[in-house]
């Protein structure tokens, strides 16, 4: 099982943690031990669960250039051709004094039909550049383009609730990348869509952010390996910073899926678990020796949850 979003670092994330009981994770860990650890930091491009998952299916790489877009294609049945790929996210900027904050896409409330005409509107833009839009959501689209390939870009799970300045590609193949949206950002302040949207109370879309970038290496997994379940009721409520209900799901969590791997290693089955924050991730296995040396531990001089959760 592998948990993103299993802390946070912002103070009020902190502060939950302190009260936070999560005793099937505590009982859980206490019988196993600490296989591995990604150590990072929040300035990295690539999430610790991306690079974690990036480790399982066999598609590790540089920071930032982990190629989901790539491998989402392929799993998918499509063919990549070596070529670089993106994920292409329509989105509302809010723009202040000094400035300037990546929204959450879910909060656009962005329909099909709209996201549909502002790709047309879009991709003649696009294709100057070499680039090639394809529609996979409302919310999400796939670009391929050599200009990918070796591009690194920030994950959308870094910036969404955000400042982007930090985040945005600097380097010299990022110059089409931030031309295209800066023309993108005077295409959409007049675009239909945003007058129709506008009407109905919605904010308009005036940018698109790109994540997910590069080419598929050879040999890389295009399933998902057996056996490995990723959990996602930590994320919405982290990039809302709803930390109440961040505490509330990990209590679920707890009570359920962590419950279950418990019974599982009762019944002498292989389980890992990895925990990913926003800097490192951690995976436990179970300890060496016999059961009885294993439950023998003392589960109460075990860290209380904050404690096993801090360091990432």
């Amino acid at each position: 099982m592998l948990v993103p979003f299993a802390a946070g670092l912002a103070a009020a994330c902190r502060e939950a943690m302190r009260t936070l009981a999560l005793p099937n994770l505590r009982r859980l860990l206490a019988r196993m031990a600490c296989l591995a650890t990604d150590e990072g930091d929040e300035t990295a491009l690539s999430m610790p669960h991306e690079r974690a998952l990036a480790r399982e299916y066999g598609i590790a790489a540089p920071d930032g250039r982990i190629p989901w877009a790539a491998w989402q294609v392929a799993q998918a049945g499509g063919e990549t051709h070596g070529t670089g790929w993106a994920f292409i996210t329509p989105c509302h900027w809010q723009v202040g004094t000094s400035n300037v904050v990546m929204g959450h896409p879910q909060h656009l409330g962005l329909a099909a039909e709209h996201s549909q005409r502002l790709l047309q509107a879009m991709q003649p833009y696009f294709e100057q550049d070499g680039i090639r839009l394809e529609y996979e959501g409302p919310t999400r689209w796939l670009a391929h383009g050599e200009v990918f390939r070796d591009q690194p870009a920030a994950s959308l799970d870094r910036v969404v609730g955000r400042m982007i300045d930090a985040w945005l590609a600097r380097n010299g193949q990022a110059t089409a990348l931030r031309r295209l949206q800066q023309e993108m950002q005077m295409l959409l302040y007049t675009h239909p869509v945003n007058d129709e949207r506008a009407g109905a109370g919605l904010q308009p879309v005036n940018s698109f952010w790109v994540s997910g970038t590069g080419a598929l290496p050879a040999g890389g997994r295009t399933d998902t390996p057996d056996g490995l379940r990723v959990t996602q009721g930590l994320r919405a409520a982290a990039l809302q910073g709803d930390w109440a209900a961040w505490a509330a799901a990990w209590q679920r969590l707890d009570a359920g899926e962590v419950a279950r791997l418990g019974q599982q290693l009762d019944r002498g089955e292989y389980v890992r678990v990895t925990l990913c924050g926003e800097r490192s991730s951690r995976t436990w296995a179970p300890a060496g020796g016999g059961w009885w040396q294993r439950v023998s531990r003392n589960f109460s001089q075990q860290p209380a949850a904050a404690q096993l959760l801090e360091a990432l």
